[in-house]
């Protein structure tokens, strides 16, 4: 199996074991072309693919990701495209009593054809498309062609019909050159190719995932779905249910189950021509139980399904199943509504992101990169992804992995920030939808939820008016009724009759039928902190249940706007192409720049600036983390938005989209850790707690100092503490005052410490904000050893070096921890991966810390001032 492709290997993973059935599966990717619909002219196409990824290929467009070419893109979705290829087929295929052409994904608005003959209109890309083409497909050469529409001219229309408007999120239309009419909401498609407030507006069509023809004859099994009745440590009740399609009747059939290569069950059936169902019933006796990330091993068992008739072995299918229990506990208690995850009997606090598409050009999204996305949460201690309702329903690598790895999926249904014209024909068309996927997800033991939407209520009820304004326009009636077809009658209906027992939500957020959020019933979206411009301190003091969405923006590094934006007049935030990747408009820039100057000393140079915001957002981020964390069990959740993009942009992301790490991302690593130490002042009062996701108790000494900047101890007290499993216990509390010895907060750090058996779980905490603290310039001791992959860094400081930052060129280096603090007189030891040569390494390697910016700052202050001390501007960020 080739890596470098996850449709190839989406593909190839529907191939089952086949025996006399001679069940055969031929990917049909090979010789496709394409052509804009009213010009001749073919070029050589890709499939999987996109028209954009296509043109770009044959150097007809430029990369839309660059600088600012978006801009000249935008009549690509105003056009109607021709794809088509040829293929042979043999003769066994065109003999066999079963022939499809299935179509993993079309994008979106297709006709289809075989050899002239129209097979059908399709008007989803989120669905799966199987098609009979016995009598149709011929032996020899064939003509496969499929007529894709133009989204934006299909849709038109339909905007047209009504005379009030629906509420359609960040939709960019006027980017795309349509004026206000906001089309995104009437197409079956990825919401973000519209544009969203951190992703370009790039509508594609394409055929986007593989296609494939099916050929078999006798019998096949279609499905097989395994439900984990009653699970405990001492056995585990499963149920295992068997779709089998048989061409004629065939009384001696034996299905057999299999775990880890030993028989569990087996049942003979006696099949009929058509669809079977055939049950299996069992018991696995002291299950290895699948945990999430961090509580304990994610074992999973290869299960196989194997079908026989009449002795002979027609097909086996298998898959990896994580024996757990996993329910979503939401039920009244002292304070509200609670709402938390509950694994193996046990409460997890769920500790992770929010994702969006790793790519606008979802072709593109190779193995290799979903694998770095999954590692990369659990890598800085996440247990928890939530698949955002704006994109797509991810490839099934990406939940193989999820499983693998120990990581729950919070999956949305595709709907995002909107409001749906959900008349009959649009429900059957998302019903059709959501069966799809929540057949072919339902077997991940990581799938922990099926939710509704993203926002949907809080548009329709909440913060976009709609409810409002509908009642305004006569038509309340009909648009709640629709909103209510959607997530409380269809949706909710199919999950619990294809998902297995998963929990399903209506909305994220979601408190009750009518009310999105209100802090103390269910998970919040809190954005106070950034959009409602609340202080970074304010995460200290919000409270929730389950805390699913929140964020803080930053600029990627240097290194990686240097790739989208290289030319220097463009290294200016307010440049051309800085807010071209800047979806939020100077309204994002404004509100960095207000929280750098509330919390930071803004320097002017461009690269110094983009670590500082880097920083700041990871402080922020880092604050909300704790607070959540200390406020267990009264909230159980934390999800930041969000953890990659889809473009090279500034945004919300903790990885940008080359996949270098921010500071949020590093600093996820420590404040998501299985045991944290957080100290934080607020009222002049220094609190410290203890918290511990471990199910086992945590013994160890902690330690609290009042340090000064170079190194001086000014208070002191150490103590020994058990901590309890999942808790969090205040462990000291006093004024600042009495800790500081008569000096100058500004001058001070707080280092904490909990040393346990096996580790030293460490923080840092302030009396004052950052931009008060007297920072001077480190003098950094740095020395370089060769180290397998790349090199081990040292670093030592004379003085409390804050947020050291290393970076280097190219996007083929990962440092193992970055904007890391150095204590007086420590060592930090940094391993860096890198191809680079020595002599190249030691070039390349830059490094500043926040005293370089306070020496930067004041010295531009300084030059600010002329002979009669009156301050001259000089421009910048």
């Amino acid at each position: 199996m080739k890596k470098a492709s996850i449709f190839t290997a989406l593909a190839l993973a529907a191939v089952a074991l086949t025996g006399n059935a001679e069940v055969a599966t031929r990917q049909l990717h090979d010789e496709w072309r394409f052509r804009q619909q009213r010009s001749d002219n073919w070029f050589p196409a890709t499939v999987p693919g996109t028209v954009h990824t296509d043109l770009m290929a044959n150097d007809l467009i430029e990369d839309p990701f660059f600088r600012l070419n978006e801009r000249s893109v935008q009549w690509v979705d105003k056009e109607d495209w021709w794809y088509e290829t040829t293929f042979t087929a043999t003769t066994d295929e065109v003999n066999a009593e079963n022939q499809e052409i299935v179509f993993l994904g079309l994008d979106t608005y297709a006709k289809i054809y075989l050899n002239h003959q129209l097979i059908d209109y399709t008007d989803n890309m989120h669905r799966t498309w199987r098609y009979n083409v016995k009598g149709i497909l011929k032996e020899g050469e064939n003509l496969l062609e499929v007529q894709f529409d133009s989204p934006i001219k299909v849709d038109l229309p339909k905007y047209d019909q009504f005379d009030y408007t629906f509420n359609t999120g960040p939709d960019q239309s006027q980017n795309g050159g349509i004026f206000n009419k906001t089309l995104s909401i009437f197409a079956r498609k990825a919401g973000y190719h519209y544009g969203w407030d951190w992703g370009p507006r790039l509508v594609t069509s394409g055929i986007w995932r593989p296609v494939q023809l099916e050929t078999w004859t006798g019998q096949r099994i279609s499905d097989v779905q395994y439900i984990q009745d009653d699970v405990n440590a001492k056995r585990a009740k499963l149920s295992t249910v068997v779709e089998i399609r048989s061409d004629v009747d065939a009384p001696d059939a034996l299905i057999t189950i299999t775990a880890d290569g030993k028989e569990v069950a087996s049942k003979k059936a006696e099949l009929k021509k058509g669809v079977n169902t055939v049950t299996l019933d069992y018991t696995v006796n002291k299950p290895r139980l699948w945990w999430s990330n961090g509580l304990g091993e994610p074992y999973l068992y290869n299960f196989t399904t194997s079908l026989s008739v009449e002795g002979n072995k027609v097909e086996a299918q298998d898959q990896e199943i994580g024996i757990r229990s996993l329910k979503l506990i939401h039920q009244p208690d002292a304070h509200g509504m609670c709402l938390y995850f509950e694994l193996n009997g046990k409460p997890v606090f769920a500790k992770g992101v929010d994702m969006v598409p790793l790519d606008n050009f979802l072709p593109r999204i190779t193995r290799e990169k979903y694998e770095k996305h999954v590692l990369d949460a659990k890598n800085v201690n996440m247990n928890m992804i939530r698949v955002w309702g704006g994109g797509v329903y991810e490839d099934d690598y990406f939940y193989q992995l999820c499983d693998r790895n120990g990581i729950l999926v919070w999956q949305d249904f595709m709907f995002a920030c909107s409001t749906y014209p959900a008349d009959s024909a649009f429900i059957a068309n998302i019903r059709q939808e959501a069966i799809d996927n929540v057949k072919r997800l339902r077997n991940h033991c990581s799938i922990a939820l099926w939710c509704g939407n993203n926002e949907c209520q809080d548009v329709y009820y909440g913060w976009g008016g709609r409810h409002k304004y509908y009642i305004e326009k006569g038509v309340e009636e009909l648009t709640t009724k629709q909103f209510k077809d959607m997530y409380f009658r269809c949706l909710p209906e199919v999950v619990k009759e294809y998902g297995g027992g998963i929990a399903y939500r209506p909305s994220s957020p979601f408190a009750f039928e009518d009310t999105p959020s209100d802090g103390i019933n269910g998970d919040s979206h809190y954005w106070g902190v950034w959009h409602g411009r609340d202080s970074i301190g304010h995460y200290n003091v919000e409270k929730s249940r389950f805390f699913s969405e929140y964020g803080f923006q930053s600029f990627p590094e240097f290194e990686s706007v240097k790739i989208y934006a290289p030319q220097k007049r463009d290294w200016s935030i307010t440049s051309e192409a800085m807010m071209c990747h800047q979806r939020a408009g100077s309204y994002a820039n404004g509100l960095i720049r207000d929280y750098m100057d509330q919390e930071y000393r803004r320097p002017e140079d461009f690269p110094s600036f983009l670590y500082v915001g880097s920083v700041l957002q990871g402080d922020a981020i880092k604050t909300a983390f704790e607070a959540h964390r200390r406020d267990m069990p009264h909230c159980m959740g934390t999800l930041v938005w969000q953890h990659n993009d889809c473009w090279p942009v500034a945004s919300w992301a903790a990885r940008d989209y080359y996949g270098r790490w921010k500071a949020q991302q590093y600093y996820s690593k420590y404040a998501l850790d299985d045991i944290l130490v957080s100290p934080v002042v607020m009222n002049d009062t220094l609190t410290v707690n203890i918290v511990t996701d471990r199910r086992t108790p945590a013994k160890g000494k902690f330690t609290l100092t009042a340090m000064t900047l170079d190194g001086k101890p000014v208070w002191e007290k150490s103590f020994n503490f058990n901590a309890k499993p999942l808790t969090s216990t205040e462990i000291f509390r006093d004024k600042v005052s009495n800790l500081l010895n008569g000096l100058d907060r500004r001058d001070v750090i707080f280092v904490t410490s909990f040393a346990t058996g096996d580790r030293i779980y460490n923080n840092v905490g302030y009396a004052t904000k950052q931009k008060n603290m007297n920072y001077g310039r480190p003098d950094l001791k740095i020395s370089i050893a060769k180290a397998d992959g790349g090199y081990d860094v040292t670093l030592a400081s004379d003085v409390f070096a804050r947020a050291v930052f290393m970076s280097l060129d190219g996007i083929d280096n990962f440092f193992s921890d970055n904007y890391f603090d150095i204590l007086p007189g420590a060592k930090r030891t940094i391993h860096v991966t890198t191809p680079l040569s020595s002599s190249d390494f030691e070039k390349q390697l830059k490094v500043i810390s926040m005293g370089d910016v306070h020496a930067q700052v004041a010295a531009t202050e300084a030059a600010k001032l002329d002979n009669s001390g009156e301050f001259k501007p000089l421009g910048g960020n």
